[in-house]
């Protein structure tokens, strides 16, 4: 699903009222720019490749997979079943570590066989669809979580262990430490329905240093 214009508007304005902080860092970064990805397992297979690696490394992969699993007209896709066809040292071969390589095909093979249902993920709530991903070998809760905020557009996902919104609320509110979990929902109460676009405008905020 994608961010719609008016949740954008009203999130935005519930921010802005029940947070001073908050209202100052959206001054500061101004319009609400994120995206969310269409191509789900397209995006799941990205967000394994990229663990742990740089940006530049994780695009230079990324390209090789395409290229040898891409299928389909217009923009070309990796699917479970082009990604089946691959085996972990054909993996290799093209830079994925062996590890990331039985990763991407656990979970070509759980959506192939329907353990993983990305057709109707979109139907079940955040907790069901972080349990649902999270039963693919490399995928933990901060990655579903990722998945549910910038691929279904959720609006209330607050990703209590993103280091990113742990040192822009340091910085931001203005704290001696980093915060704890239960520091971090205290403040999140102010953002609730919309801790999705409060931590997109706090990760810009890093971006402004």
């Amino acid at each position: 699903m994608p961010f719609y214009a008016q949740h954008i508007k009203a999130g935005r304005l519930h921010l802005q009222k029940n947070d001073p902080v908050m209202k100052r860092i959206l001054k500061m970064v101004g319009p609400f720019q994120a995206k969310t990805k269409r191509d789900r397992f397209g995006t799941l297979v990205n967000s394994i490749i990229s663990q742990q690696i740089s940006v530049a490394a994780a695009q230079t992969i990324r390209g090789r997979l395409l290229d040898a699993a891409g299928s389909g007209t217009g923009t070309p896709r990796i699917s479970p079943e082009s990604l089946l066809a691959f085996d972990v040292e054909s993996l290799r071969a093209i830079g994925v570590s062996r590890q990331k390589a039985t990763y991407v095909l656990d979970l070509a093979d759980k959506v192939s066989t329907g353990v993983v249902e990305l057709d109707d993920i979109h139907r079940q709530n955040d907790d069901a669809v972080i349990a649902s991903l999270t039963r693919v070998k490399g995928i933990g809760v901060w990655t579903a979580q990722m998945f549910l905020m910038f691929s279904l557009g959720r609006l209330d996902v607050f990703p209590v262990d993103d280091l990113g919104i742990k040192n822009a609320i340091r910085k931001q509110y203005e704290l001696d430490d980093v915060p704890d979990k239960h520091e971090m929902e205290a403040l999140a109460v102010n953002w609730r329905p919309y801790a999705t676009i409060a931590c997109w405008y706090l990760w810009q905020s890093l971006e402004l240093e």
